[in-house]
C-alpha cells in the first residue's frame, strides 16, 4: 500500500524558469503532485529555457497507492480541472509568455489534449494518455504522444486509432511506444514502475519538441 504525501503550496502552482518566457503546464498525473514532478520541471525550464507552472488539482493531495489515487481522480470534474488549468495559463500568459505547451501525465495528459482541442496551446505533450470517441474535437496543434507497451485504453481510444484521428484531420503527430515499459513509466515516485531509460529518454524528446514549436 501506498500512503498519502504531504506535498508544498497546496493548491498553488510551482514556478520554474523565467517569467514571460515560453510557457509549459506540466499536469500530473492521477497520482496528484508527487516529488519528482520538481525536477522534471526544473529541469525542463533550465534545459528548454521555458517557464514551467506545475498546478496542484487536487488541492494538497497526493499518493502513491493506486486506490487511493483512483478516488481522487474519481473526485475531480471536468469543470473543476479547467478552472484550475485557466488560472495557470493566465497566470503565464500575464506574465508576457507568447508561445504555450501543456504537457499531461495520464490524467493530466487527458486534460492537456482536451485543452489542446480549446486552442489553448501552440504544442501539446501527452504521457501515457489518448482521447475516445467520446472527444471527437479538433487538436489544432502538433502534437507528442508517449507510450507504454503494457497499458489499458477503453474502447475507442487504443493508440493507432486515436493517432489514425488525428492524421486524418490533419494533425501533426508524433507518436513514440518504449518497449519494457508499462503505464507511469515516467513517475519517479513509482519506484517499482519507474523506467528511468525511457522516462530519460521521453524527457529529451519533450524539450527537443517544444523547443522547436515554442520558438516559432
Amino acid at each position: 500500500m501506498g500512503e498519502l504525501v504531504p506535498i508544498p503550496s497546496a493548491g498553488i502552482p510551482l514556478e520554474y524558469g523565467t517569467p514571460g518566457d515560453p510557457l509549459v503546464v506540466v499536469l500530473h498525473d492521477g497520482f496528484g503532485r508527487l516529488p519528482w514532478l520538481d525536477p522534471f520541471a526544473a529541469a525542463m525550464a533550465d534545459r528548454g529555457g521555458f517557464r514551467v507552472l506545475v498546478p496542484d488539482l487536487y488541492n494538497g493531495f497526493a499518493t502513491t497507492d493506486d486506490d487511493e489515487a483512483a478516488l481522487l481522480w474519481a473526485g475531480l470534474d471536468d469543470p473543476s480541472a479547467f478552472e484550475v488549468l485557466d488560472a495557470t495559463l493566465g497566470m503565464g500568459l500575464d506574465e508576457g509568455s507568447r508561445r504555450v505547451g501543456i504537457v499531461g501525465f495520464s490524467m493530466g495528459g487527458v486534460l492537456a489534449l482536451r485543452a489542446a482541442q480549446r486552442g489553448d496551446a501552440d504544442a501539446v505533450v501527452a504521457y501515457y494518455a489518448t482521447l475516445g470517441g467520446d472527444d471527437p474535437g479538433i487538436l489544432p496543434c502538433p502534437v507528442l504522444l508517449h507510450l507504454a507497451e503494457t497499458d489499458g485504453y477503453a474502447p475507442g481510444s487504443e493508440p493507432a486509432a486515436f493517432v489514425d484521428r488525428l492524421r486524418d484531420n490533419g494533425t501533426p503527430v508524433l507518436s513514440h511506444d518504449y518497449a519494457g515499459t508499462e503505464h507511469s513509466f515516467a513517475n519517479a515516485s513509482l519506484t517499482e514502475r519507474v523506467e528511468g531509460r525511457a522516462a530519460a529518454l521521453a524527457f529529451a524528446r519533450t524539450v527537443a519538441f517544444l523547443e522547436a514549436r515554442l520558438s516559432e
